[in-house]
């Protein structure tokens, strides 16, 4: 990949999750389109590995348990002490909880997916504005949330109800950050065959894709990991420079057509 082809040359960017799946591939091709890349997860030894295959020359890894808001300051100081700044945030990670109906919740599970996928995501995007703002950074900030951000039913409550909750923390944050020339906008894939996706429905990658091929409206097309990335770019590069509050949904029109069946 040229120079002139790499989105994201000379950017810095801290990703959550980035030890496996949406959260490697993003970190990865962060990387190919010239950003200098924080893989920063909760499993040191695969998040290691992941930015040592990726190169010591434009990865770095740190450990983050993102419901602890002091590992993630501590994350946030470490990637603008090794790089100078910090332009891009990912908030990435996430659970699914467990599978189960509101009759028999198990609400300390219930507190577990909330805590990590939406206080962690409002403490990641707190301590990372505070770094780009005073850097004078006009960056960017994206999460992940999900078809569920804008479905009920599709997968556990717990997960239904964090994932509109980041749809409502990115639009509120986008109306306070982008006084300082921040964006802030969010991702929501379908269910990519990821390991988490697999465990959480007890399928191999092959059925969760062909379960997703099946419903989704656009045929042709198997959704993977890498057109998750690909739209985290998007949202990441100067080709978005005027997006902000936005929910790019990747999910080949599934949310948009109701079948007739």
């Amino acid at each position: 990949m040229s120079k002139s082809t790499r989105r994201l040359h000379g950017k810095v960017a801290l990703i959550t999750g980035a030890a496996n799946g949406i959260g490697e591939e993003t970190a990865r091709l962060f990387a190919a389109n010239g950003a200098y890349v924080v893989v920063a997860d909760i499993n040191d030894e695969l998040g290691q590995k992941v930015a040592a295959s990726i190169g010591v020359d434009q990865a770095s890894f740190h450990h983050c348990d993102v419901r602890d808001e002091n590992q993630v300051e501590e994350t946030v100081n470490y990637t603008v002490e090794k790089y100078g700044r910090l332009d891009i945030l990912v908030s990435n990670a996430g659970i699914t909880g467990s599978l189960t109906s509101i009759l028999e919740f198990d609400m300390s599970n219930f507190d577990d997916v909330i805590s990590t996928n939406v206080r962690g995501v409002v403490a990641t995007i707190k301590h990372a504005g505070q770094a780009m703002v005073k850097g004078n950074i006009r960056g960017s900030i994206i999460c992940m949330a999900s078809t569920a951000s804008v479905l009920g039913g599709v997968v556990s409550t717990a997960y239904i109800t964090s994932k509109h909750a980041i749809l409502g923390v990115v639009r509120s944050c986008c109306g306070e950050l982008g006084a300082y020339g921040i964006r802030v906008n969010c991702v929501s894939p379908y269910a990519v065959a990821t390991r988490m996706t697999c465990e959480f429905y007890n399928m191999e990658g092959s059925e969760v894709e062909e379960l997703v091929s099946a419903s989704a409206s656009l045929k042709g097309v198997v959704l993977k990991a890498s057109h998750v990335a690909e739209a985290v770019v998007f949202l990441a590069s100067d080709e978005s420079a005027y997006v902000s509050g936005q929910n790019l949904v990747v999910d080949g029109g599934f949310t948009a057509v109701k079948s007739l069946g």
